[in-house]
């Protein structure tokens, strides 16, 4: 099978990393490839995510990403005119025991320092953002105003028609079978349909990032994990932040939950031990453990009807490097602004290190995270390898390679461990 055409760029994934890759690799003048599996675009994890959007973490690199990712989906419709429903309701992790308490005050100073806006709240004040939350034991909390949520399904179908618009192709219903490597560098890739050649290869297949990263001789310890969402009956506004929950229950490790601009109440559950594989449908265990701590947390909804829960699936992994990537362009685990996968930051800095710049962004990174490797730097290797899954995932969740120790998890959990 001969390359019938040759692009700068061929991403695998048409999902939440993948096609706004391709928008803005398209808008930088570079020809583009989006292979996907799937019959249209966000059809993987895209679509059953619950739409939260923050940059409330510990770790600088994502919170720099997903402050960028906020100012793409903030600004979205005064720039490009689509209507994704971006609303910036805020971020509120409640404290109910002073074990947590101390965890997020101990996190504020680092948040701070790195920009974010961030704050610690106490009950009085809380209980003005949210206030129906159950005061029995509430002690307080942090609250990012500028955290929010969106569409998943509208703002990828926004990136689809724009990366269109700027020339990339998408092949729906294909799937890459062999990535060509010769010399260290991409050759071509194959699909059950074609060969195409190109420059750079990027992988942002997801859950999915592991099978297409073995193709070309690099294992990402990347493996899909499952959690459970519903979706309530609308009612009248009550409040507009993400509340979150990183107590640990029995079945599960976190819980959080926000208002849906129409009045439909969204709610997902971290179990715990965690669930891997691609598995697809709800469980009866999940919606009375759910709703369990709902109405613990918010009262008032005790009588509310739940319409529907589904399964949504993600790719987590190791955050340290991949055994193998040396020799490669060191793995870009693009899942910030945890859209469950929603991001926008990682796209544009994966943009920039194609065409050979680097935003301000990029460099301020480089200085409070853990310097990138020379070859990073000049640009050699055009080998791009990545996973569009959850954005932000707890350090726990680092798919087989370990758990963290139980003296740490809720300081973790309070960096990463909630939509």
């Amino acid at each position: 099978m001969s390359a019938n055409k040759t692009y700068d760029v061929i991403i695998a994934g048409a999902g939440s990393i993948g096609t706004p890759t391709a928008m803005y690799l398209a808008q930088s003048g570079l020809s583009v490839l989006v292979i996907e599996a799937l019959p249209s675009p966000g059809q993987a994890s895209n679509k059953h995510a619950i739409g939260g959007i923050r940059a409330t973490h510990s770790d600088p690199s994502k919170i720099y990403l997903c402050t960028n990712s906020i100012e793409v989906f903030s600004t979205w419709e005064k720039v490009y005119g689509d209507e994704i429903d971006w609303r910036s309701g805020g971020y509120n992790f409640v404290a109910y025991t002073s074990g947590i308490e101390t965890t997020l005050k101990s996190l504020l100073d680092q948040q701070r320092a790195l920009g974010l806006n961030i704050n610690w709240i106490n009950k009085s004040e809380n209980l003005k953002i949210a206030t129906h939350l159950n005061p029995d034991g509430l002690l307080g909390g942090t609250f990012s105003p500028e955290d929010g949520s969106a569409s998943p399904l509208k703002a990828c179908f926004a990136f689809w028609k724009h990366a269109q618009s700027a020339g990339a192709d998408f092949h729906f219903n294909e799937v890459v079978t062999e990535v060509v490597v010769k010399g260290n560098q991409i050759q071509e890739v194959k699909t059950d349909k074609a060969a195409y050649a190109c420059k750079t290869f990027i992988n942002a297949a997801g859950g999915w990032s592991r099978k297409i990263s073995q193709m070309v001789g690099v294992d990402i310890p990347i493996e899909p994990d499952a959690h459970e969402a519903g979706i309530t009956e609308p009612v009248k506004p009550m409040f507009d932040a993400m509340i979150v929950d990183i107590r640990e229950c029995p079945g599960s490790s976190n819980f959080y939950f926000y208002q849906h601009p129409t009045g439909k109440i969204i709610f997902c559950l971290t179990p715990a031990p965690q669930i891997w594989g691609n598995l697809t449908q709800n469980t009866s265990a999940f919606l009375p453990m759910s709703c369990q701590r709902l109405v613990d947390i918010m009262p008032i909804l005790s009588n509310i009807r739940v319409r529907r829960t589904w399964r949504e699936r993600s790719g987590e992994g190791a955050a340290q490097p991949a055994p193998g990537v040396s020799g490669h362009r060191r793995a870009m685990v693009c899942r910030a602004a945890r859209h469950r996968g929603r991001s926008s930051g990682g796209p544009r800095r994966a943009c920039h290190l194609r065409v050979g710049r680097r935003m301000d962004l990029h460099h301020r990174c480089r200085r409070r995270s853990r310097p990138l490797d020379d070859q990073h730097q000049r640009g050699e290797h055009r080998t791009a390898l990545g996973s569009g899954g959850r954005g932000g995932g707890d350090p726990r969740r680092r798919g087989r390679t370990g758990i963290a120790p139980s003296g740490e998890r809720d300081r973790r959990q309070a960096g990463y461990g909630a939509c």
